[in-house]
């Protein structure tokens, strides 16, 4: 089988990608160092632990798999942590970058997905956003991936690197076949947040600003089904594979959903009832991202199979009630601010 490097494969989407990845016939081979990933989602390829600044172990792992391919997943992933620490996602995510675009050059890897994201793009003026939209970051997390996205261009051009970018909206759900789910620590993604409140696991849940010009006041976002974000990935590789030119692509179902209509599905999907509070807007919230994901159809023939945040929500409460144990294990792991490098 093909190998593809999957850096961050122990985290919820590259577990999630590594598992497409073996359905579609690759070898993935997951680079992670575990500071926030969990060796329990690793089950469909090799583990190698080791950190992207590590020249001498990245090389070796290039050396043993001699992968055709990376999927670049490995980033601190977290707006607030990123306003409150914009240096350490300069140094893991831009650094990590640099070193593993370095070491493709020197083991003549050619082909690159990048895990990128909605946040390059800000606060749009128009929604759904398409990728003409300007780049307009406002965190230091959105700015690193607009960064990053410029250094891959650059290095296009200085030697053989054909990439894609996919700009995803905002990950949602679980594996359909309840083998692998969503577990964060700390926990800072909705959906998750919301089914612990339903499971008794939280007091309450917070809506973080209530005073958006939406239509419910809260928050409107994309919500992207983890599977499908998988199969684009699947879907990337085989096109860079197949002499496909560089690309930014937007990844969402082109339908928002408010918080409120979140807490609405949760309340319907779970069966038990939440307290919900009100609180204050978190600095760098836009009010609202919906993509327009048409050129990810056209380009790739990419369509997700669960648009619908009902569905998003099922799968990720099947995977909680189902597999509890392996949940209360990812989940009382202790903390880190360490680099996912």
């Amino acid at each position: 089988m093909t190998s593809i490097l999957v850096t961050g494969g122990a985290g919820y989407i590259g577990s999630h990608t590594c598992k497409a990845l073996r359905r579609a016939g690759f070898d993935p081979i997951a680079y992670d160092n575990l500071a926030r990933g969990n060796p329990e989602s690793v089950k469909w390829g090799a583990l190698e632990v080791g950190d992207l600044t590590d020249k001498v172990r990245l090389r070796e792992a290039f050396a043993r798999y001699r992968p055709a391919a990376v999927i670049h997943f490995a980033a601190l992933a977290y707006v607030d942590e990123s306003n409150l620490s914009p240096t350490l996602y300069y140094q893991n995510n831009v650094g990590g970058t640099a070193a593993l675009l370095e070491a493709m050059r020197e083991c003549g890897v050619g082909k690159m997905v990048f895990s990128s994201s909605c946040a390059v793009y800000g606060t749009p003026a128009v929604v759904p956003i398409a990728e003409e939209t300007p780049y307009a970051p406002i965190n230091p997390y959105g700015a690193t991936k607009m960064i990053c996205e410029r250094m891959l261009r650059e290095c296009s051009v200085a030697f053989p690197l054909s990439f894609t970018a996919l700009r995803y909206f905002n990950a949602a759900g679980a594996d359909p076949d309840c083998e692998i789910g969503e577990c964060h620590v700390p926990e800072t993604h909705v959906i998750p947040l919301l089914l612990d409140a339903a499971a008794g696991e939280s007091a309450s849940f917070t809506i973080f600003g209530g005073d958006y010009p939406t239509a419910d006041g809260t928050c409107i976002r994309d919500y992207i089904h983890v599977t499908d974000l998988a199969d684009a990935h699947v879907k990337a590789v085989r096109a860079l594979l197949d002499g496909a030119e560089s690309t930014a692509l937007n990844l969402g179902t082109g339908r928002g959903w408010s918080i409120r209509e979140l807490i609405a599905n949760v309340r319907d999907v779970t069966g038990r009832e939440l307290t919900v509070q009100v609180g204050t807007r978190r600095p760098g919230d836009p009010p609202s991202l919906v993509a327009d994901a048409s050129r990810a159809r056209h380009q790739l023939g990419w369509r997700p199979r669960y648009p619908n945040v009902a569905t998003q929500v099922t799968h990720a409460w099947a995977w909680r009630q189902g597999e509890a144990q392996t949940w209360k294990r990812m989940k009382t792991r202790p903390a880190t601010a360490a680099p996912l490098l």
